[in-house]
């Protein structure tokens, strides 16, 4: 693509803000340019938004039914899958996956309730917590 033909777009999902794209300049060579989004990228992160908020929504009612953990609420609210969890507290998959049941998460030891409530953005107290 070249500098000229970047987006402009107003996108609302960026919150104003401009992002870089990569982008061939009048040299031919590649360079950043700042674009404003396009309507296919809002859209596409709209979906996400909701199918995260869905699933944030389906993991509350499973946490108030005690068959989950709050961690897998906190973990949909904070747009996070399974896999980017474990890579972002660095634990393995399998004991992420653990932690999700509601006996083991209450074994959790303070590290690592730390761990998860500082790649989460929240307040430790508030992993125990559902809105």
């Amino acid at each position: 693509m070249e500098a000229r033909d970047v987006p402009q777009e107003s996108n609302v999902t960026l919150g104003g803000h401009r992002k870089a794209v990569y982008a061939r300049d009048a040299s031919h060579h590649l360079a950043l340019v700042p674009s404003r989004g396009w309507e296919p990228e809002e859209i596409v992160t709209r979906q996400a938004v909701e199918a995260f908020e869905r699933l944030a929504a389906a993991a509350r009612e499973r946490v108030r039914n005690g068959l989950s953990s709050p961690l897998e609420y906190h973990m949909y609210r904070a747009r996070m899958d399974l896999v980017l969890l474990a890579q972002a507290s660095g634990l393995w998959r399998w004991r992420v996956r653990r932690h999700l049941r509601p006996a083991p998460f209450a074994r959790l030891s303070p590290a690592l309730r730390a761990r998860y409530a500082d790649v989460l953005g929240i307040e430790v107290a508030q992993l125990d917590e559902v809105r």
